[in-house]
């Protein structure tokens, strides 16, 4: 699958160095309607650009509640560095299989932003 095709993506950058948020450790994970119980989907890493273009085949894709968990404690902790947050959760809706998700995270030892890109 080329990257560009996933319709679901993420950026990660360390705004406490100014560069990409290189082998941050990310969850994927989607709230099963009947039980609302969290299935993980991926697992993956952020590439050397901070980013991870392929979480999701095009067919994976389906209407819900998706979770992207950040596994902010051990990127920071590779880095000699302490930090307040130990993970940050993104819970988003979607709510068209047909659309593109973009969702970027800025992230500093002691905060955070998320907002949902294009």
């Amino acid at each position: 699958m080329e990257p560009r095709d996933s319709p679901l993506t993420t950026h990660v950058l360390d705004t406490a160095s100014g560069l990409p948020a290189r082998g941050l450790c990310l969850r994927l994970s989607w709230l099963e309607d009947h039980s609302q119980q969290w299935m993980e989907l991926r697992t993956s890493y952020t590439d050397p650009d901070g980013r991870c273009p392929g979480l999701l085949m095009p067919d994976q894709m389906k209407a819900g509640t998706y979770k992207l968990t950040f596994d902010t404690e051990g990127y920071w902790r590779k880095r000699g560095q302490e930090s307040f947050y130990p993970y940050v959760e993104v819970v988003f809706t979607v709510t068209s299989n047909a659309q593109k998700f973009h969702v970027p995270l800025l992230l500093s030892p002691w905060s955070y932003t998320t907002y949902r890109g294009s």
